[in-house]
């Protein structure tokens, strides 16, 4: 249902069929930072890779799996779910997805946040 392969932004996340809304794509384990370590985390190159985390969102987790190759878009085509107590981000179509597109999320959580980001969108 989905592949990884080159995009405008470097690597994506593609559709290799037509999606549903609302239907499952993908369920990421996670690796948790504890806020501790986030002043070392971010002189990383991981750290344009990881989600808020917890309940506070003062930690953040990295995504195993395709989880964390999900591109940006302000209007995406998918959201992503924490859930705390399974250690997963669940990753679900937010629209209808056609074959060949590429399945982008919103990095501000919220679909509908257009809060700009620390990079300009293309």
């Amino acid at each position: 249902m989905l592949e990884l392969k080159q995009s405008q932004h470097g690597r994506g996340i593609f559709a290799t069929r037509d999606i549903k809304k609302d239907e499952l794509l993908e369920v990421s384990p996670v690796i948790i930072f504890p806020k501790e370590e986030f002043k070392y985390l971010e002189k990383t190159t991981l750290i344009d890779y990881v989600f808020w985390w917890g309940k506070d969102f003062d930690e953040c987790a990295l995504a195993l799996g395709i989880g964390s190759l999900f591109n940006h878009s302000s209007q995406p085509n998918a959201i992503f779910k924490r859930k705390l107590k399974k250690r997963t981000i669940n990753f679900y179509a937010y629209t209808d997805i056609e074959a060949g597109a590429e399945i982008r999320i919103n990095y501000n959580g919220d679909p509908e946040d257009k809060t700009r980001l620390w990079f300009e969108e293309k």
